[in-house]
């Protein structure tokens, strides 16, 4: 696996902003700086999320093809770049795509069906991609094979907004793939229990954020977010053999100097940077 982006929301380093993150990620480049979240599985060409930024994503790892796309979720932060498939599968002599270059887009039915609110002002996105041959769609239930890959979709529970915590297992090694908005986390699927390696946020931190503040008991992203300590607390009761923190929030004032240090004292536990490369 590669870690295409580490970032949240917000860029690392932030436009216009003089912070002593951002101005040291302005000077020394990778890995202080980060992207939108997105990651590769390279056994079967799995692209999960397509950031603002996929395109530098993938020239900057060396990508040379994918086969899959799925996402988490539909914020914009890891869709705002879904037409990379027409950058990638486009032949412009016909304004059709190269077949062979085509992209198979795989969603658990809700997102599959969500999916169509993605818009320009010509209509929704999805319907030009299927029609131009740059993707076919495929929607599941729970599992889908993928090649060598079983994917398992767990729901994340959270109203009308949908986001789902993916599982990749191959050869019995399971990969739990969490990014962001993933509470309440669910737990007690076994599904998720003794991973061998937990992709996920690390939650809020409550301390040494930007401009002095502190998340309020009533902030709105308690409800979508554990806490640093829950999150560890989470790893530990479902016995995840190691884990990775992604979606590093630009907001959170914290430097990959300074992620380096809160690693130190733990032994199973890693910090992402951009272009990061993982073997399970």
């Amino acid at each position: 696996m590669t870690i295409l982006g580490s970032g949240g929301c917000t860029v690392i380093p932030k436009p216009l902003c003089q912070c002593r993150v951002c101005e040291e990620a302005r000077r020394k480049g990778t890995p202080y700086e980060r992207t939108g979240p997105s990651a590769f599985i390279h056994d079967e060409n799995i692209l999960i999320d397509t950031p603002a930024e996929i395109t530098y994503q993938l020239n900057r790892s060396l990508i040379e093809r994918i086969d899959y796309l799925i996402f988490t979720h539909l914020d914009p932060d890891h869709v705002e770049g879904f037409r990379v498939v027409e950058q990638v599968s486009l032949d412009f002599r016909t304004w059709y795509a190269f077949p062979e270059k085509q992209i198979q887009l795989i969603l658990p039915e809700p997102l599959s069906e969500r999916v169509r609110n993605i818009r320009s002002v010509y209509g929704p996105l999805i319907d030009f991609y299927v029609n131009r041959g740059f993707i076919k769609c495929t929607a599941f239930r729970e599992k889908i094979r993928v090649g060598s890959i079983q994917i398992t979709a767990i729901p994340v529970d959270r109203g009308d907004q949908i986001a789902f915590i993916y599982v990749y297992e191959k050869e019995g090694i399971r990969v739990v793939y969490a990014p962001c908005d993933i509470k309440p986390f669910p737990e007690d699927r076994k599904e998720v229990q003794g991973a061998d390696l937990l992709v996920i946020q690390p939650g809020i931190f409550e301390a040494g954020l930007k401009h002095g503040f502190t998340y309020p008991a009533d902030h709105i992203s308690r409800t979508t977010l554990y806490t640093f300590n829950e999150t560890l607390d989470l790893a530990k009761r479902i016995q995840a053999g190691r884990v990775l923190f992604i979606h590093l929030e630009e907001y959170w004032n914290r430097s990959y100097d300074d992620y380096l240090a809160i690693r130190e004292g733990f032994d199973n536990i890693q910090f992402a940077y951009d272009g990061m490369q993982i073997r399970i």
